[in-house]
C-alpha cells in the first residue's frame, strides 16, 4: 500500500511516519502542547508518530508506545460493554434502569422511574451530568456515586426530551455493568475488551499507569507556559465516563478496528454482534448546531455528517490531557491523537489532512463569525445559565455581548476555580459565536426556547437559564466580570 508525504492527493494513501511526526510537531508547537502521540490506521496497516515530552519538569520524551488518558472516549468502551450484555440477552435498552438497579434514584422520582439504558447511552436522560465527587479508590466508588444521584442529580428536562451530554449517565451504565457481570467495571473492561483485542498498554489507575511510559497532564501557567496539573487522575467514581482509562493511540485504533469490522475480530471471534455494532452508529438524537461535536449521537458514538462519510468518533478530556478519535467505517480508516496539555483544537487540522488523503473525506472548515451579524433581539440570549459544574453569564454592554464562565463545585476543586472571558457576536437567531478563535475554531453557543427568553444555553450540555437578566447584568457590573470561552469538557 502506497504512502504519500503530500496530503490531498487523489489516491488513498497513508501518510509517512516522517510527515506525521513533522505535522504533529508543528501543531503541538502552535497549540502549546507539551507532548502528543498520533496513530493512523488504514486496513491492517498503522502509521504512528509522537512529539514533545510526557512531563515538562522531567523532560521524558513522548513516544508512540506512551500511554495517555483518553477521557470520554472511554464512553464508547462502556457502551460496547453494554451492547455485549444486550447480545447476551440479559439487558433490554428500552427497559427502565430500575429493572437492573432497583434502588436507582434521582432528585426527580418520576424521572427515575422511567429513565432507560438507551437514554443514558445517547445522553437524553435529562438529569445533571457533571457530578465529579470523589468516593475514594475502592471497588464501591461507582456504586457510591450512583447512590449520590438521589440527592444531587436534579432534572434539567424530561427524559427523552433533548440531548445534553451527561457524564453521570455513563456512571450509571458502569454500575449496570457491574451488577450484571458481578465484577467491577475495570475488571469487565479488561476481560471483555482488552484481552480479546490483545491490548498490552492499558491502565485504569495510577498504580497501573506507572508501569508504562505515561503522560502527565498540563495546564497553562500564569505566564502561558505549560505546568503540571496538581494531580494525575480524576476520581474512580467517574471511571465508566472517562476519568481513568489510559492507553496508546495504536491500541485505541485496535479498538476502533473492531467496530469498523462490525464487531468481528481477526481470529473469527466477536467483540459484538454485527447488529449491535451497527446499532451503535445509528442516529438516536440530533445535537444543536454548535460544531464542537457531530450533528447526532448514536449509542455511545458521536456521529459526524462530513462529506465522504459517515464518520463516527468521540473526543476526551481529563485533568490536563485530551484526545481525538475519528473513524471512517466505510473507508476502513481511523485516526487517534492523544495530548497532555495545550489546545487540542489545533489537532483538527491533522484530522483534516489525514482524512483527505486516506479516505477522501472532507472535514468541514470551521465556522467563523459573520462579517455582518444579523439583527436579532439580544435580550433572548442574556441571562445566567448554570449546572453544578459551571455557570455562564451572558450580558450585554456598550461593547456588545459577553460571556463569563465560572467552574463550580467538585469541578472547581479538581482544576481550581476558573473565570475566563469571551466576546460574542450573533451568528443567527438562536446562536452566538466567539469573536476570538481557539486553535482555529470559534466556540458556538446554541440557545433553546420558543419565548422571548432562552430556556437553555447549549454547549454540548443543556444549561438551564436560572437568573434574571437585570440581576445578572448588575452582578457582572459589580464584579467587573468579563466573558469566557467555555467549550465544555468532554
Amino acid at each position: 500500500m502506497g504512502r504519500s508525504d503530500v496530503p490531498g492527493s487523489a489516491a488513498r494513501t497513508l501518510p509517512t511516519p516522517e510527515y506525521l511526526a513533522t505535522r504533529l510537531g508543528e501543531l503541538a508547537k502552535r497549540g502549546n502542547i507539551p507532548g502528543a502521540s498520533v496513530a493512523v490506521r488504514m486496513g491492517d496497516e498503522t502509521v504512528v508518530a509522537a512529539t514533545g515530552v510526557l512531563d515538562v519538569e522531567i523532560g521524558y520524551p513522548a513516544t508512540p508506545d506512551s500511554i495517555f488518558q483518553i477521557g470520554s472516549i472511554t464512553k464508547v468502551w462502556t457502551a460496547t460493554l453494554i451492547m455485549q450484555l444486550v447480545d447476551e440477552g440479559v439487558l433490554d435498552l428500552d427497559a427502565p434502569v430500575r429493572t437492573y438497579l432497583p434502588d436507582f434514584k434521582l432528585v426527580d422520582e418520576a424521572a427515575a422511574q422511567v429513565v432507560t439504558t438507551r437514554q443514558l447511552l445517547c445522553h437524553t436522560a435529562g438529569f445533571e451530568g457533571d457530578l465529579f465527587e470523589d468516593h475514594g479508590p475502592g471497588d464501591d466508588a461507582v456504586a457510591k456515586l450512583v447512590a449520590d444521584l438521589a440527592e444531587k442529580a436534579g432534572q434539567l428536562f424530561a427524559p427523552g426530551e433533548m440531548f445534553s451530554y451527561c457524564n453521570s449517565g455513563f456512571v450509571v451504565l458502569g454500575r449496570i455493568i457491574e451488577v450484571l457481570t458481578g465484577q467491577t467495571w475495570e475488571a469487565t473492561l479488561r476481560e471483555r475488551i482488552a484481552v480479546p483485542l490483545g491490548l498490552g498498554r492499558l491502565a485504569t489507575s495510577a498504580n497501573e499507569a506507572i508501569l508504562h511510559r505515561v503522560a502527565i497532564g498540563h495546564v497553562s501557567g500564569p505566564d502561558g507556559t505549560a505546568v503540571r496539573v496538581p494531580g494525575w487522575e480524576m476520581p474512580r467514581s467517574n471511571a465508566p465516563a472517562g476519568s481513568t482509562l489510559t492507553t496508546t493511540a495504536t491500541d485505541l485504533l485496535a479498538f476502533a478496528a473492531a467496530h469498523i469490522a462490525r464487531g468481528l475480530l481477526p481470529d473469527g471471534t466477536r467483540l459484538l454482534s454485527e447488529a449491535s455494532a451497527l446499532a451503535m452508529r445509528e442516529p438516536q438524537v440530533r445535537v444543536p448546531d454548535i460544531e464542537a461535536v457531530g450533528g447526532a449521537w448514536g449509542l455511545g458514538w458521536n456521529l459526524f455528517d462530513w462529506v465522504g462519510g459517515p464518520i463516527i468518533g468521540h473526543d476526551g478530556g481529563t485533568m490536563g490531557q485530551a484526545a481525538i478519535l475519528r473513524v471512517a467505517p466505510e473507508s476502513d480508516v481511523s485516526i487517534a491523537i492523544l495530548t497532555n496539555g495545550g489546545d487540542l483544537a489545533v489537532m483538527y487540522d491533522l484530522v483534516r489532512d489525514v482524512f483527505a488523503t486516506t479516505a477522501d473525506v472532507r472535514v468541514p472548515e470551521p465556522v467563523v463569525p459573520p462579517a455582518e451579524p444579523p439583527v436579532v433581539d439580544s435580550r433572548f440570549f442574556v441571562g445566567r445559565y448554570a449546572s453544578q459544574a459551571m455557570s455562564l453569564d451572558v450580558v450585554e454592554s456598550e461593547e456588545g455581548l459577553e460571556l463569563t464562565m465560572r467552574t463550580l463545585g467538585a469541578a472547581a476543586e479538581m482544576i481550581g476555580e476558573q473565570v475566563k472571558t469571551s466576546k460574542l457576536v450573533i451568528r443567527d437567531a438562536r446562536t452566538l459565536i466567539a469573536v476570538e478563535a481557539r486553535g482555529g475554531q470559534h466556540t458556538q453557543y446554541a440557545f433553546l426556547g420558543d419565548g422571548d427568553r432562552a430556556r437553555f444555553l447549549h454547549m454540548t450540555r443543556a444549561l438551564p437559564r436560572v437568573g434574571a437578566v437585570d440581576a445578572v447584568a448588575a452582578h457582572a457590573a459589580e464584579q467587573g466580570a468579563v466573558g469566557c470561552t467555555a467549550g465544555g469538557a468532554r
